[in-house]
């Protein structure tokens, strides 16, 4: 497993330090939209020097490294076990050559012991495919912006929002706005329709290892995506709640089924520092290629 653990370490050092391409394109395009000379501009500009300077250092683009979440795709026969193990000691590794800041605490006594391992962390997901290779995906989301993700069930009276999609895009557009100034913006918005809570706010989650650029293929989720990304745009919240054109760089959506009694919008906010990056893995768990 030596391997192993070497790639997910890599893995880990360039998530946290690394901004993936389709982000920093966005934040390229942000930057520019932004009118000359204003807060807004000047907070796109400190966030792009920050992207450059944790690159070239090595260094977490972010003091708050957040939760580590792994989303691993195997074939049959995995051994899940083995795997979960090889990636705690790849944390703790990377948690003392200092790409993960040592900021996991035992929730009964806020004790810290150092390694960003224990109960629940760090976080594993596992997916068998058909496909032969194993992929893994790591993202990093921060306390910041996990504090402003939010859970609606519908019908909401005073938000005028039933059970349907414009009832959907009312509540979305509501967490942009309560979250405005806080979350680090600007955002990503990861939104699961439907499901129980507990797998929506998992299927929101996933909405954000889909890249920024790619297009929903179901027509309705498509139209809302972009309505809600060209609305917030809109609100003048802006990077950082200073104002400007930039409140969200992206938005994916997911629906899942749900039982008649309850109607859920989960919505996950990710920061402007989007730390999510994967591999392919060889049969020696050797990185065969990167995936973002």
């Amino acid at each position: 497993m030596k391997s192993l653990r070497e790639s997910l370490v890599e893995l880990i050092r360039r998530t946290s330090a690394e901004i993936p391409t389709d982000v920093q394109q966005a934040i390229l395009k942000a930057l520019e939209a932004e009118q000359q000379g204003t807060i807004a501009e000047s907070a796109m500009r400190i966030i792009q020097k920050n992207i450059e300077l944790a690159e070239k250092k090595s260094q977490p683009l972010c003091q708050d490294t957040g939760s580590a979440l792994f989303y691993v795709d195997a074939p049959r026969g995995l051994d899940q076990g083995a795997f979960e193990e090889t990636a705690r000691e790849a944390v703790r590794e990377s948690t003392r050559l200092g790409y993960l800041r040592q900021n996991s605490v035992d929730s009964l006594t806020g004790a810290n012991d150092g390694t960003n391992v224990g109960p629940g962390s760090p976080i594993l997901h596992f997916h068998q495919h058909g496909a032969p290779e194993v992929t893994v995906r790591l993202m990093l989301k921060g306390g910041g912006c996990e504090n402003v993700g939010a859970q609606y069930s519908l019908p909401i009276e005073k938000l005028k929002a039933n059970r349907d999609l414009d009832g959907c895009r009312r509540v979305i557009l509501d967490a942009v706005v309560q979250a405005q100034g806080k979350g680090c913006g600007p955002g990503v918005l990861g939104v699961c329709i439907g499901g129980d809570r507990a797998t929506g706010y998992e299927n929101s989650k996933l909405q954000l290892l889909r890249t920024l650029d790619d297009r929903n293929p179901i027509p309705e989720l498509d139209r809302l995506e972009r309505d809600i990304l060209e609305t917030a745009n809109q609100l003048g919240i802006g990077p950082m709640g200073f104002g400007g054109k930039t409140t969200l760089l992206g938005v994916k959506i997911c629906a899942r089924n749900r039982v008649p009694a309850s109607f859920f919008v989960s919505i996950s906010y990710m920061c402007w520092a989007f730390r999510r990056q994967g591999v392919r893995l060889d049969d020696n768990g050797s990185i065969a290629d990167w995936l973002y």
